[in-house]
């Protein structure tokens, strides 16, 4: 550090081109690339949308998919593979994952973020990340932060109240910054509160490295730097890709004395512990990968990620000697991934069809298309074809794929294509024993089709998708994934819809805290499929659910016992509430899960901890997480709206002072132990009794709400402000004594 220039520093703060760092004195250059599902590495011709084709790599299900796992360990497997593949190919720091929340379900890159849930998320992500660095590769997180649509995304502002930023938006960075210590976050391409996050010191600095303890890099996302020394100065430490000038914008700033030569230090800096942790990690023993088990990884991640949505009848798993029409051109080009920088050239695909036939035989098996993207295909000819097809079989299986979703645009709407949906049924009406198997980056309108008594909801499952599927409709595999989003019934009923994708450049969070299954649940509506639903062949009972409250949270304890007849695996899930709360909270939030596999008739008894950290709420008043004291309620269930068990518990809270003035209400000035009696004094010097019929009702309810400067003129001469100054000195004084 000592022995560069201020030129040679600035050098380091921008790409050297499209992918690489810029090397100086024996620095090594660093190779970063799009992730985060597989590693997509491009050749010569390169870019950030995923038009030009890149080297082959194993694609793994994308987030959308993953989620519905629910299995962190699962996930940190995966991002062992990825990082030997990455090793492999030269590349220092994948970029990824991507863990946005889920506002509005029309966002165009849904399909690359965990859930609507920042637990959840935060849950999976930090797995993610723990395993892709312990091959001595980076993660890079992102997108940093709130950026949740597609629409205008290089300049809109996310208009966000700070305890809605807090606890809905930042929370899964902030828990993936504290537990993973990610290698770099990337900053997005919108503004935060009209600011420009590039720019944004208070996200990039006060929040992300003060307050979070983040040690890393700020790398731009591509092209998002509009003004360089201001983004340097607001903690941004690499640009990329490659820019022309900014170099020198960034150097003739500090000769001029607009920027602080620290500041220059500090990103040199980090860019050198950087390089030095890609040349370490280049270094390390690596294990060249092995594409065949990360192909069975994928199909096992597949198999985790699928969602039994309805089953009625148990038409599902297939008998092996039953004849199935599989039907739907997406059984022979399935949907897997979804477009843009995040598109991953598989190494292989199991296609639906042949995976269908090797696990049920080409003589009970038969296909038509029923539907085809060819446009001088006959659709009548291809729905007459499916409809014989499923009258000649004992169960006929279709398969619906929504349009493909991409960066960089938003979709239009919930639909599934009209064509497919009205194929599944006239499949139906010829055919009661109809299967709909789904795949979607962005949750779908599900209403059109709930008449068939059998829906697998597969999102996205990357490479492995048709022997997971044939799997899983068979019984190879038990269905165990859970929805990490709610489904509504329609798209007028969501949370932020009028609000999405905003006006005139802005975006107004306008619902707040009540994001996915907190709106819907707090509010009590209908919904299609709740946020965790997911059934399976088997069945679970809980029973022996006991909670202990101590100085770290709570620990939960629950037996869980596989009532059924077949190998399974279960996702308990923990919600929280707090009734009577002083704030506004959802009916329930998300706090804890656990994933366990059972034999039939065996119980495992668990405990696991909902942090403390993790119960507080952001409180506006001091600016800092608090954790409110009272009863709480814990439910362990197999969804939000599945809940088995229910229990109460005492939590002691924080201590929150918040400083008494003249401006503090009636109300809280009668409910600290100093100034309440100079209050009470006055109120009934004024007004007698305070239960006084003579002005209509109790004076101290009506009166509680008030300010007390509004109201010194009508508590009369015994009310000495001085004297109450002092009182509240003293009062503030003690509180702090108390706190500290």
């Amino acid at each position: 550090m000592s022995d560069l220039t201020l030129a040679e520093k600035a050098s380091l703060a921008s790409g050297a081109d499209f992918w690489s760092t810029k090397t100086t004195r024996g620095l090594p250059a660093i190779y970063l690339t799009d992730g985060p599902h597989g590693v997509r590495k491009q050749g010569d011709s390169v870019d950030h949308l995923g038009v030009a084709m890149s080297h082959p790599a194993t694609c793994f299900p994308p987030a959308s998919g993953l989620s519905q796992s629910w299995n962190p360990d699962l996930l940190r497997r995966i991002g062992v593979a990825l990082g030997q593949e990455a090793k492999s190919l030269e590349v220092n720091v994948l970029l990824g994952p991507g863990i946005n929340i889920k506002r509005h379900p029309l966002g165009g890159r849904n399909f690359e973020y965990f859930s609507e849930d920042p637990h959840l998320t935060a849950v999976l992500a930090s797995a993610w990340v723990d395993g892709i660095q312990s091959e001595g590769v980076g993660a890079s997180l992102k997108h940093y932060a709130a950026n949740n649509q597609e629409t205008d995304r290089h300049r809109i502002s996310a208009d966000i109240d700070p305890r809605v930023l807090r606890e809905i938006y930042l929370r899964a960075f902030q828990r993936v910054v504290q537990d993973a210590d990610p290698w770099t976050v990337m900053a997005s391409y919108n503004r935060l509160n009209g600011i420009p996050v590039s720019e944004n010191e208070f996200l990039l600095t006060q929040v992300l490295r003060h307050e979070w303890g983040f040690r890393g890099v700020v790398v731009s996302d591509w092209g998002a730097v509009d003004n360089r020394v201001e983004a340097a100065r607001a903690g941004l430490d690499l640009e990329m890709p490659a820019a022309e000038g900014t170099d020198d914008q960034m150097l003739d700033a500090v000769m001029d004395g607009s920027l602080a030569v620290e500041v220059l230090d500090r990103i040199a800096q980090r860019m050198i512990d950087l390089a030095h942790k890609a040349r370490t990690g280049a270094r390390s023993a690596a294990t060249p990968p092995d594409l065949e088990q990360h192909h069975a990884l994928a199909q096992e991640a597949a198999s985790q990620s699928i969602v039994l949505l309805k089953n009625e009848g148990s038409l599902l798993p297939i008998s092996a000697d039953r004849s199935v029409a599989v039907i739907g051109e997406a059984a022979l080009k399935p949907r897997f991934q979804g477009g843009g920088s995040s598109f991953v050239n598989a190494t292989r695909v199991d296609l639906p069809l042949d995976e269908i036939r090797r696990v049920a035989g080409e003589s009970l098996v038969s296909f038509a298309r029923g539907y085809s993207a060819d446009p001088t295909a006959n659709p009548e000819e291809l729905v007459d074809g499916a409809m014989k097809a499923a009258r000649a079989a004992d169960v006929a299986v279709v398969f619906l794929a929504a349009p493909l979703e991409s960066e960089g645009i938003d979709r239009p709407d919930l639909e599934l294509p009209q064509d497919q949906v009205d194929l599944l049924l006239a499949v139906h009406a010829t055919n009661p024993n109809t299967v709909a198997v789904l795949a979607h980056g962005g949750v779908v309108r599900l209403a059109p089709i709930s008449v068939v008594p059998a829906i697998l909801d597969g999102a996205l499952l990357g490479q492995g998708v048709g022997r997971a599927i044939a799997d899983v409709l068979y019984g190879n595999a038990n269905p165990s994934g859970r929805l990490a989003e709610t489904v509504p019934l329609r798209i007028e009923d969501t949370p932020a819809f009028g609000s999405f994708p905003g006006e005139h450049g802005h975006a107004r969070y306008g619902e707040g805290l009540l994001v996915g299954y907190r709106w819907y649940d707090t509010r009590e509506m209908d919904v299609e499929y709740p946020f965790g639903h997911g059934l399976s062949y088997t069945t679970f009972a809980y029973s022996d659910f006991v909670l202990d409250s101590n100085d770290n949270g709570i620990d939960v304890t629950i037996t869980i016992t596989n009532s059924g007849d077949r190998f399974g695996r279960e996702v308990a899930q923990f919600y929280v509430s707090l009734p009577g709360s002083e704030v506004l909270r959802p009916k329930r939030e998300l706090k804890g899960f656990v994933s366990l596999e059972l034999e039939p008739g065996e119980s495992q008894t668990i405990t696991t901890r909902l942090h403390r950290e993790d119960l507080a709420y952001w409180d506006t008043r001091s600016d800092r997480w608090i954790l409110e004291g009272g009863t709480y309620l814990v439910a362990a269930g197999a969804s939000s709206r599945d809940l088995r068990a229910i229990e109460a518990v005492e939590v002691e809270g924080d201590y929150v002072h918040v400083e008494l003035t003249m401006h503090s209400t009636i109300g809280e000035l009668l409910a600290n132990p100093i100034t309440a009696p100079a209050i009470e004094s006055a109120l009934t010097a004024a007004f007698g009794a305070v239960d006084n019929a003579a002005v209509g009702g109790n004076v101290v309810q009506m009166i509680a709400p008030s300010p007390l400067n509004s109201v010194v003129g009508l508590l009369g001469d015994s009310f000495d402000a001085d004297d109450f100054t002092r009182l509240l000195d003293s009062a503030n004084s003690s509180a702090i004594a108390v706190a500290g």
